[in-house]
């Protein structure tokens, strides 16, 4: 079992059960998936682009990412509908805990100047949007082997109803936010 489900089951739990009284154990928010996406614009002239960022995007996830396409065409952007413009991949259960454990322990510290994670990115429906400006810090990416630095936006998607109650859970987790 991973790190840190242990530790939602044995601490986060109880520890939110107390401060907001829940009545039962099914009311606790708990985290429901992470969703990776990477934006790639140039991907509309050289799907090398593309290629390329979806190989990052399993090196750091351990999953195979799906191309996303474009809603509508912008002819301002060169952009046709259908077109494939990022990559994304959904984890959930033991991979997300992995990939959890590996943003909150390995990655984030590494980042130079760092400094926390805001606190203003939440939804205000429990969900927490994270952006990165490089996928560089990630250890499993070679600098060699990176064709562009691109960012990318990780989204934790919870259970909780307000933002107070994700951000609880979230603290719970070890997520370094700004004091």
């Amino acid at each position: 079992m991973n790190r840190l489900k242990e530790k939602y089951n044995n601490e986060i739990v109880s520890e939110l059960t107390k401060k907001y009284n829940y009545k039962s154990i099914m009311e606790v928010p708990k985290l429901d998936k992470i969703v990776v996406n990477m934006g790639v614009g140039e991907a509309s002239h050289n799907s090398k682009m593309l290629e390329a960022a979806m190989h990052d995007l399993e090196v750091i996830t351990g999953q195979k990412p799906v191309a996303t396409k474009a809603k509508k065409a912008i002819a301002g952007f060169k952009l046709r509908e259908g077109q494939a413009i990022g990559c994304k991949v959904t984890l959930r259960g033991e991979n997300m805990y992995n990939f959890l454990d590996k943003l909150i322990s390995i990655t984030l510290p590494r980042v130079r100047d760092f400094r926390g994670i805001s606190n203003k990115s939440f939804d205000g429906r429990g969900n927490y949007t994270l952006g990165l400006t490089e996928q560089l810090i990630f250890s499993e990416i070679n600098y060699d082997d990176v064709v562009k630095v691109r960012g990318m936006d990780i989204v934790f998607v919870t259970t909780a109803k307000t933002n107070e109650e994700a951000h609880d859970l979230l603290k719970g987790f070890g997520m370094p936010f700004k004091k």
